[in-house]
């Protein structure tokens, strides 16, 4: 999901949480444009910031959600762990292995809460698929086919997403670690990982544009997986 579709759609469930949460607050927003640093502290009744450090420090601040660009995530989740802050991250976590490991060590280390944003196991089909397979209620699971894409939009290839060193990683990074993140509640861990990558229609090699993935678990079921920014209309089907 684009972060300024998932700014909005935090927006709109603040007042929701802060009625739920009566002792919580927002205390600050902040983002890289003053003006819409300012919309979401207008709407929020909070303070805006433009830069995230003095922010992240604030002995105000409890908790800190951390929704950047991929290359932004861990620098600003470190700092976070490092001030004493319970800390909520966008997927995918980081741009690579070494860098959501390095993460995990300081969370271990501050005995600080993190979280990742893996928000699609929370939405109500999924959850209760989960619940009635954990509880026996439909059998051995024999396979999980899964189908996520978008096609992208004009000058795609020239934003955040398109820029390797930014990203970290194409649309395996982007979508499909929402999608690998479901097979691993489903499944567990996989013992077999077959997976091939192809840069189809945007020019951002070396990222990928598309992703197939096809992982056999311990227990004999099967979990075939597509993953595109190609995809000619928006698609999620588990």
């Amino acid at each position: 999901m684009h972060r300024r579709r998932k700014r909005k759609l935090r927006l709109r469930a603040y007042p929701t949480v802060a009625a739920g949460h009566p002792d919580s607050a927002l205390e600050v927003v902040v983002d890289v444009r003053e003006d819409a640093a300012r919309a979401l502290a207008a709407a929020c009744r909070c303070r805006w910031a433009l830069d995230w450090a003095p922010a992240v420090a604030d002995p105000a601040v409890n908790v800190v959600v951390v929704s950047t660009p991929n290359d932004q995530l861990v620098p600003v989740a470190l700092a976070a762990l490092d001030a004493g802050k319970d800390v909520l991250i966008e997927k995918p976590m980081g741009r690579d292995l070494p860098e959501a490991r390095r993460l995990e060590r300081a969370a271990a280390d501050s005995g600080r809460r993190l979280k990742i944003g893996f928000n699609h196991r929370y939405h109500p089909a999924i959850a209760q698929a989960r619940a009635l397979a954990a509880a026996g209620r439909i059998g051995d699971l024999i396979n999980v086919r899964v189908r996520y894409g978008h096609g992208g939009r004009a000058g795609y290839e020239k934003e955040w997403r398109g820029d390797a060193a930014r990203a970290g990683g194409g649309e395996l990074t982007d979508q499909g670690i929402h999608v690998l993140d479901l097979l691993q509640c489903l499944l567990g861990l996989p013992g077999e990982v077959l997976c091939y990558t192809q840069t189809a229609v945007w020019p951002v090699a070396p990222l990928e544009d598309n992703a197939f993935a096809m992982l056999r678990y311990r227990g004999g079921a099967v979990a075939p997986f597509h993953t595109s920014w190609t995809q000619w209309k928006n698609l999620f089907s588990l």
